[in-house]
């Protein structure tokens, strides 16, 4: 079992940043393969971007290339995403999920094992 917590949403203006941050507990961190995702009203939960073990590869959605950063740190057991340049269509509870059996579909939110709780991102224009 792992326990995952999000934290560092917020309200932001556009162009504005945020880091978001994901502490797990529980299991050995190294072994999961981490991703983020995110929800506005009325959608389905979106792909955001996955780190694999040791940070080796890294995905991210078309919306948020060369504006978003995942990092990892292993000693830590947390996981980051760096939102820079944020527009109004990045509002939305962000969440971050962990995946033990990694079969390569890091887009997939059905693949990962567990889930925080989400933090809420807010950007107005």
């Amino acid at each position: 079992q792992v326990q995952l917590v999000e934290s560092g949403g917020g309200m932001v203006q556009a162009g504005g940043s945020l880091r978001l941050s994901c502490a797990a507990s529980g299991r050995t961190f190294s072994t999961y393969v981490m991703g983020w995702f995110r929800q506005a009203p009325g959608k389905e939960r979106d792909f955001v971007a996955t780190i694999t073990w040791t940070g080796t590869n890294t995905y991210y959605a078309d919306s948020v290339k060369g504006r978003f950063t995942i990092s990892r740190d292993d000693a830590k057991s947390t996981v980051y995403l760096q939102m820079n340049s944020l527009k109004p269509e990045d509002t939305a509870v962000y969440y971050c999920a962990a995946d033990h059996r990694y079969r390569g579909n890091y887009y997939l939110a059905n693949d990962y094992d567990y889930w925080g709780q989400g933090t809420q991102v807010t950007v107005s224009s």
